[in-house]
């Protein structure tokens, strides 16, 4: 494999190296037989978020079909190592005496608290201040999100959790219910969100994850059921990726918010991966 060890972090990237870099971790990817964190898994996936966190001016739009469909691939391994590494680190964790004092051992703990305070701000500049009801679709076995905005800038928000798989909340409720005090503000229900109508009209806030859909066409499908049923003024905060970054991630682009009124688009440019996108639905 090709090695960026001497690249220079400061210079763009040419497209073409990183197609070419990151075609050959996806081929090695490919050829694992488990996705479960392993040193090999760990380094190759630590080489990919690298990668596509370097500077470049790469048009996703603009890349190959036979790029594309590697892309895609490589969206979906991505999906389901991060579900893997976060189970396995749940299930770690759960077994420390006071679980949510060790969170920080999860190995991208910090980028959680970075995203976190970066949407926590986006939210403040756009008039959300005091949601009384948060729903977090795609929470996952470590819903540090929640957990982050719930102790430290939403500290009376009621958060409700909804994961389509019961091994993952099982796993989340037992992080919070050894806090008494959070665990009575803070639920997770197995639900698909497609399921989930009436009850989507009692958020201030709606926070939707990254993976939650995982091609865009099926994202774009979500984002128009939490639409319908969402409460008129309500906001709706979604997870996307711009350049690289859409390596690991499915995009959200300005013509798939319709009916919404856009008011956020940031895009990252130090090690958080996530753009964040927040829209409103508007009033009647």
């Amino acid at each position: 494999m090709a090695s960026f060890q001497n690249f220079n972090f400061e210079a763009q990237i040419p497209s073409e190296l990183l197609i070419s870099q990151i075609m050959q971790l996806h081929a090695a990817i490919s050829k694992l037989e488990s996705l479960k964190p392993s040193k090999q898994v760990n380094t190759l996936f630590t080489h990919l978020v690298k990668l596509c966190t370097l500077p470049s001016s790469i048009d996703i739009e603009a890349l190959p079909h036979q790029v594309q469909i590697m892309r895609e691939s490589l969206i979906g391994l991505c999906g389901r190592a991060e579900g893997l590494l976060e189970l396995e680190f749940s299930t770690f964790i759960n077994n420390t005496p006071n679980p949510l004092n060790n969170l920080t051992l999860f190995p991208y703990y910090g980028n959680y608290v970075k995203l976190a305070n970066l949407e926590n701000k986006i939210l403040k500049d756009n008039g959300v201040m005091h949601a009384k009801k948060v729903a977090f679709i795609g929470s996952g076995p470590m819903p540090l999100t929640s957990i982050i905005m719930a102790t430290h800038h939403m500290e009376s928000t009621h958060f409700d959790n909804f994961d389509i798989d019961e091994k993952a909340n099982e796993a989340a409720r037992k992080i919070v219910a050894s806090d008494g005090v959070l665990e009575k503000r803070m639920k997770f229900e197995t639900r698909d969100i497609m399921d989930l109508r009436e009850r989507l009209g009692e958020y201030d806030c709606i926070f939707l994850a990254a993976l939650v859909g995982m091609s865009r066409v099926e994202k774009v499908k979500i984002m128009g059921h939490i639409r319908k049923y969402m409460k008129e003024g309500g906001v709706l905060l979604v997870r996307s990726a711009k350049g690289a970054r859409a390596f690991l991630y499915p995009v959200i682009k300005e013509h798939d918010m319709v009916d919404f009124e856009v008011l956020t688009i940031f895009h990252p440019t130090n090690d958080v991966i996530n753009s964040v996108v927040l829209l409103r639905k508007p009033e009647a």
